[in-house]
């Protein structure tokens, strides 16, 4: 008689177990759901000097922003004006670039971010230099 009262309490509290597992199991599916709906690194997506885009004077627009690396920089502009070309830190600083240099002309161009700091310039003569359209962005 012990042995039959002693495998109905151990039945009891083998399905408590296996409740409290599958209840943390459907915890762990639904914190892994969520974490993939939501990214904690995902990419953000800027548009370089918000409602007036890549234009003139644009240079303080990075100020008091945080930029990650990997996330998306969107130029927006008159292709018939200006472009983007993305230098290195001479090239910022004389605004110059180089023959080799990637220039964007589509008026919308989304650039990723790479670590450091990253250094763009329109090259329409005067823009950059004398009207500081150039930017220089930290992605951390």
């Amino acid at each position: 008689m012990t042995m039959m009262m002693s495998k109905g309490r151990g039945s009891g509290a083998q399905k408590t177990t296996i409740k409290n597992k599958v209840g943390i199991l459907v915890v762990l599916v639904l914190v892994i759901l969520v974490c993939m709906e939501y990214p904690v690194d995902a990419e953000a997506t800027y548009t370089v000097g918000d409602d007036l885009g890549w234009s003139i004077g644009v240079f303080i627009w990075p100020l008091g922003k945080t930029f990650q690396a990997g996330d998306v920089l969107v130029f927006n502009y008159n292709p018939l004006i200006h472009n983007v070309v993305k230098v290195g830190k001479a090239g910022y600083v004389t605004c110059l670039a180089s023959p080799c240099a990637k220039v964007y002309r589509t008026g919308n161009d989304s650039i990723k971010l790479e670590k450091g700091i990253n250094y763009f310039i329109c090259t329409t003569p005067g823009l950059c230099l004398y009207s500081r359209m150039k930017i220089a962005v930290l992605a951390e």
